[in-house]
């Protein structure tokens, strides 16, 4: 049987090694495929990193595929069963670095677009892609680049899907309508270095934390709501001490991370973050850095239209989910009310052997253009 197009296309760009925050010649590929469409495709670059935003009309709505067609670093080789930028089948597999996130997203929304404006030429609205080589990394030059621009030209948009790899255990059974903020700080707590045989001399910064940092893991910031867990306060290193068991440690430096839900606000979380360490007298710097704020697409036209297109086309219930990292869409939906991320089963993503089951390919690329039917067709 003669392969489908989305396989062979996602073939294409999973053998492009596009290690962030390179991009190695995908987004011209793509520009390839959609310039023959009618797509107006312009390739935006920042510090290295290479954007693309394709359009194709100029009425709304407006229907946007996002994704990036970097992907993290393979590893080490010797400990993938094939190389990870060869892409091979066995095993009802595709088998490849990117193959889940996200190549084959990109390669269905691509072939989908092909299939749909063959058969709708006159299809209402616009229809957008908004690629980026800095997704897996800083996420600095990306995304937040062409949204910067976007506002600027005072474009809107109306639906975002997200070609992330949202799928749990089989294809279609979650979708994200939403994800938590991020906010990270580093925390450097003062002491007075001394012997440890005469602690009177000295001040221990360990010490005098301990029961501060108690406080903050105890402390529940928010309750959640219907679509968020409810906001986590996590530690993720410290370090303190000179090596020596005979010296007390001058300072002690902490860094932490809050994944934090639509019921909190980034400024809130910080201003008690201080209180905390304020009552208990602490001597201290703190220097924070937001990456993302939280957002949250609420049921509605976008999210029915996807659950809708997954139950015709494979019988699945998804549910919404906003669980997981962050992602771009927090960038995107500043200018754009309905986001919406869905993509293949997420359980290889990262990992050495990254595959997708090649069952799926072909009904992810049929999703999105059920999902370009029901909203842009005729």
């Amino acid at each position: 049987m003669k392969p489908s197009r989305t396989l062979l296309l996602t073939e294409e760009l999973i053998a492009l090694d596009s290690i962030t925050p390179h991009d190695k010649g995908c987004q011209q590929r793509l520009i390839e495929l959609l310039a023959p469409l009618g797509f107006r495709c312009e390739t935006i670059e920042s510090n290295g990193v290479t954007n693309l935003w394709a359009r194709k009309g100029t009425e709304s709505p407006v229907f946007v595929f996002a994704g990036h067609t970097d992907v993290v670093p393979a590893g080490p080789l010797h400990h993938w069963e094939s190389a990870p930028f060869v892409p091979t089948q066995r095993d009802g597999k595709l088998y490849g670095r990117g193959a889940s996130d996200m190549k084959t997203s990109i390669a269905a929304m691509v072939i989908a677009c092909e299939e749909f404006i063959a058969d709708h030429p006159d299809h209402q609205g616009s229809i957008a892609f908004l690629i980026t080589s800095d997704e897996e990394g800083p996420a600095v030059d990306g995304t937040a680049v062409v949204v910067d621009l976007l506002e600027e030209r005072g474009e809107t948009l109306d639906y975002c899907l997200v070609g992330e790899p949202t799928s749990n255990h089989v294809l279609g059974d979650t979708i994200k309508n939403g994800r938590r903020g991020s906010l990270s700080g580093h925390l450097v707590i003062k002491g007075i270095q001394g012997h440890i045989a005469y602690p009177q001399l000295a001040r221990n910064p360990i010490h005098q934390a301990a029961p501060a940092l108690a406080e903050l893991a105890a402390e529940v910031w928010d309750e959640g709501n219907e679509y968020y867990a409810p906001t986590s306060w996590q530690i993720s290193n410290m370090a303190a001490g000179t090596g020596a068991t005979n010296v007390i440690p001058g300072q002690l430096t902490i860094d932490f991370n809050f994944r934090f839900s639509t019921a909190s606000t980034a400024e809130g979380l910080e201003a008690r973050v201080h209180a905390i360490l304020d009552r208990h007298g602490l001597d201290y710097d703190l220097e924070w850095t937001l990456s993302g704020q939280p957002f949250l697409t609420e049921k509605g036209t976008l999210s029915d239209t996807i659950c809708a297109s997954i139950k015709e086309e494979l019988g699945v219930q998804a549910e919404l989910s906003t669980s997981g990292g962050t992602s771009d869409g927090r960038f995107i939906a500043r200018i754009c009310p309905q986001v919406i991320e869905f993509g293949p089963p997420n359980a290889s993503i990262h990992k050495i052997d990254e595959h997708i089951e090649l069952r799926y390919i072909d009904p992810l690329k049929n999703i999105y253009r059920r999902t370009l039917e029901c909203l842009l067709a005729a």
